[in-house]
């Protein structure tokens, strides 16, 4: 027993809350990636185009724009036991709802309206909350979280399958509603705003050691900025461009490499896989980087990544193969979660902690308006062009813009304490 007790003094709690949002990510992400696999389903039974049938996802990730900052705010007022909580309801009742659905309009009321309500700050939510609780380990923490990422897309893109081919993609909607709301509900109670709440420091230190800036005099002070001054940042406005872009190439490829490996020929069991090899392999890409982010730099780690996707990209324009989409699905995927660490622990290092949930929050409306385009334009392209060649080739010159975005971000200063109101 006194050994039970010398483990808790020992355990920093901030480890705990990055457990907690390991799941919440897997839950989260894998519930909205699974679209992918409800794709064909949807588009069959309200005969859609597939313009149409991505519109309502587009639809949905343009609505958490607003949702986003809303929990953003919510987070940075009131923490984020009760903003999860109420996520998780609606998370469950929009699934669920979903499954009742008889017209395809219903769909953008009950899929795209409330489950952005109940998901649209789940990234504002894990991200932020992590990154407080840690400073110099924060690239390992966030890279822990956003694991659970990959790990949501391995683990639910086969389940719905299995779940629509046996049972119908209405009742896959019902089970899945029910884990996810039940799942993202009960864990909010581990989650504490940061270290101050429970008396503590980032990365459990018994003396704060964060990085300070020199003002003007010699008043020192940690990284801190406001919404506002954010805004007026040019790395702001980087970040939020190359989140864009990044959104873009990732929800078009999640969004529709499933119909591609159909219309490939394959088999609906085996386009799923290949969607699931995305999420495996960006699993040790998010531990690997955020390790290595906090050792050589963000920058390097992230512009790496970055041109990784854009050779996957070029490589599945000619990928035809089942072969070829899985090793396409592995190198797209490392990518793709390595590029994730770096780029949210540079919020962190940028703009420090004051305002993080609002801040990130404002880079999610780019992310999120990247992943309404990229499926809705995808889907045009292939409608008009019946190939999605130029979809595949724009999405590798958007992850080479992106790769060269990222080098031009600076770490902001705050010259004045008196500007921090």
């Amino acid at each position: 027993m006194a050994l039970l007790y010398g483990f808790k003094d020992r355990l920093f709690y901030g480890w705990v809350v990055v457990a907690a949002c390991f799941v919440l990510s897997a839950v989260i992400f894998g519930t909205r990636y699974s679209f992918a696999v409800f794709f064909k389903s949807l588009e069959r039974d309200f005969e859609l185009t597939r313009a149409a049938t991505s519109g309502v996802f587009s639809a949905y990730m343009l609505i958490c724009c607003a949702f986003a900052v809303l929990g953003g705010w919510a987070l940075d007022r009131y923490g984020p036991r009760i903003v999860l909580f109420l996520m998780g309801v609606f998370t469950g009742l929009s699934l669920i709802l979903t499954s009742q659905t008889s017209f395809a309009w219903q769909l953008f009321i009950s899929y795209s309206l409330l489950l952005a309500i109940g998901t649209g700050a789940g990234y504002t939510i894990v991200m932020s909350t992590t990154s407080r609780w840690f400073d110099r380990k924060r690239g390992l923490a966030v890279g822990i979280v956003s694991s659970g990422v990959g790990v949501g897309t391995v683990a639910m893109a086969p389940f719905a399958t299995h779940l629509i081919t046996n049972f119908g993609w209405r009742m896959a909607f019902i089970v899945v509603g029910l884990i996810a709301g039940l799942v993202i509900a009960s864990l909010a109670s581990l989650l504490k705003k940061d270290p101050g709440e429970i008396g503590a420091l980032p990365d459990g230190l018994k003396s704060y050691t964060g990085e300070t800036v020199t003002s003007g005099g010699n008043d020192a002070q940690p990284i801190s900025f406001s919404v506002r001054q954010a805004l007026g940042t040019r790395s702001f406005w980087l970040l939020w461009v190359i989140w864009l872009l990044w959104s873009m190439c990732l929800h078009f490829v999640l969004t529709h490499i499933v119909r591609h490996a159909i219309d490939l020929g394959i088999s609906a069991a085996e386009a799923s896989v290949v969607l699931g090899l995305i999420g495996f392999a960006s699993i040790p890409a998010r531990l690997v980087m955020g390790v290595v982010s906090d050792r050589v730099g963000r920058k390097v780690s992230a512009a790496i990544c970055a041109l990784l996707q854009a050779g996957a990209m070029i490589w599945l324009i000619w990928s035809h193969d089942l072969w070829m989409l899985y090793l396409f699905a592995v190198v797209y995927g490392l990518g793709y979660g390595g590029f994730d660490p770096p780029t949210v622990a540079l919020v962190g290092d940028t703009f420090g902690l004051r305002s993080i949930g609002v801040i990130m929050a404002a880079l999610v409306i780019g992310w999120a308006i990247g992943a309404a385009i990229g499926p809705a334009v995808g889907g045009f392209i292939y409608d008009v062009n019946k190939s999605y060649f130029v979809a595949f080739l724009a999405g590798a010159l958007l992850m080479l813009a992106a790769a060269l975005l990222v080098s031009l971000i600076r770490r902001e200063v705050v010259r004045n304490r008196s500007r921090l109101t």
